[in-house]
């Protein structure tokens, strides 16, 4: 995601004048590999996350992570949980 952000804020500083990327040209023999650049690299960093299997592995950990959540809190809310013993 970061990439993307990255080729965003290059397009639109070029497009509002700033800096030294506001002079940057759009000819595919210029400097349009300058844009193109951060788009290919988030192209390549997601092929290899789910290539790798990291988007899978985030999310597998988020929904256990959610799991246990919910199962804390239900064996609270039965008065069955940890605190239930600090209570005595």
């Amino acid at each position: 995601m970061l990439f993307v952000i990255v080729g965003v804020v290059l397009i639109v500083l070029n497009l509002a004048g700033i800096g030294p990327v506001g002079r940057w040209n759009w000819e595919i023999t210029g400097d349009l590999w300058k844009f193109a650049v951060p788009f290919v690299l988030a192209v390549i960093w997601w092929a290899w996350a789910d290539a790798s299997g990291r988007n899978k592995r985030i999310e597998i950990e988020k929904m256990e992570a959610r799991k246990q959540k919910r199962r804390t809190d239900n064996l609270e809310a039965l008065g069955m949980g940890p605190t239930r013993n600090k209570r005595k």
